[in-house]
């Protein structure tokens, strides 16, 4: 239920660009305080079991996240088979970061408006903002709808994810049951708090910290390489080095810049599974210090 409309120049409104006001979620702010209360009780109800369960699904859904819903979706870094395409993107859902084409709308006007008024998730607003506080904020419904249609109309053409879109919450929800019914309270506050906070955390790094502290590769190019994000986040670290080639599929681009979203691809391109694959080869010669390859 929405709670107060913020006034024009506060965190989440649209002082640029015309945007209408934004109001705060009381709904997101419930979860979030409800999911993050249960990771910090997980610890009372420790149990191997549930600490395993916690550690798979953070990687089916991490992978969900980086490789389905940022490199699949936002980008079009490749091309998967219908199947694959629809698989990788559950399994973002499962996540509970949103529907797909509302995280790909959000990230490409993150691309495209970056470290500005019209960012998102705008490090200029606050670490705390940039981290989590813009998901607090919600736009009119029918504004809201129209910017997602606007920015992700190319994946409106699956059905299935016009679907995801609308039901995202039922399959991370049902997760959440299937875990409780089958382990009790243990399995639940580890395989589902604890897990979606530590994938919430490790997401959201990429918006905060990935501006602020790490390396830059390319000069030209926002964001920032963190080594401890890009460990959390399957490769997503490698974060000036994205919005450098942000059509790039690998973006740990030097040998040393671990991508396991990447070394993914890869092998679905070597099953046969993923193709129009575009990386980025380093060259120093060319005038961004690198030319796209798609293969």
């Amino acid at each position: 239920m929405p709670g107060e409309v913020l006034t024009t120049g506060s965190a989440g409104t649209t002082a640029a660009g015309g945007e209408p006001a934004q109001s705060v979620s009381s709904i997101h702010i419930l979860f979030m305080t409800g999911v993050h209360a249960g990771a910090l009780a997980a610890p009372l109800w420790f149990s191997w079991s549930g600490f395993a369960a916690m550690l798979v699904l953070y990687g089916v859904t991490g992978i969900g996240i980086t490789v389905g819903y940022h490199r699949l979706l936002a980008h079009r870094a490749f091309r998967a088979a219908p199947a694959v395409t629809r698989g990788l993107a559950t399994m973002g859902a499962l996540a509970l970061q949103g529907g797909p084409l509302r995280w790909a709308a959000d990230h490409r006007l993150h691309h495209f408006h970056s470290d500005t008024g019209r960012d998102p998730h705008d490090i200029n607003r606050g670490l705390f903002y940039a981290h989590m506080g813009w998901l607090f904020y919600v736009f009119p419904k029918a504004y809201d709808d129209q910017r997602i249609r606007k920015q992700a109309r190319d994946l409106a053409r699956d059905p299935y994810l016009i679907w995801l879109e609308k039901h995202y919450f039922i399959p991370g929800c049902a997760l959440g049951v299937l875990l409780l019914a089958a382990g009790g309270l243990s399995l639940f506050l580890w395989g589902f708090c604890a897990r979606l906070v530590l994938l919430y955390h490790s997401t959201w790094l990429v918006n905060s910290a990935c501006h602020c502290w790490g390396y830059r590769s390319y000069e030209h190019a926002t964001g920032t390489n963190n080594w401890l994000v890009a460990l959390l986040a399957f490769g997503e670290g490698w974060h000036n080095n994205h919005h450098a080639w942000p059509a790039s599929a690998r973006q740990g681009i030097e040998r040393w810049e671990l991508d396991v979203s990447w070394i993914l691809i890869a092998t679905l391109k070597k099953l046969g599974l993923a193709w129009d694959v575009t990386m980025v080869k380093p060259d120093k010669a060319a005038a961004r210090g690198g030319v796209l390859l798609r293969s």
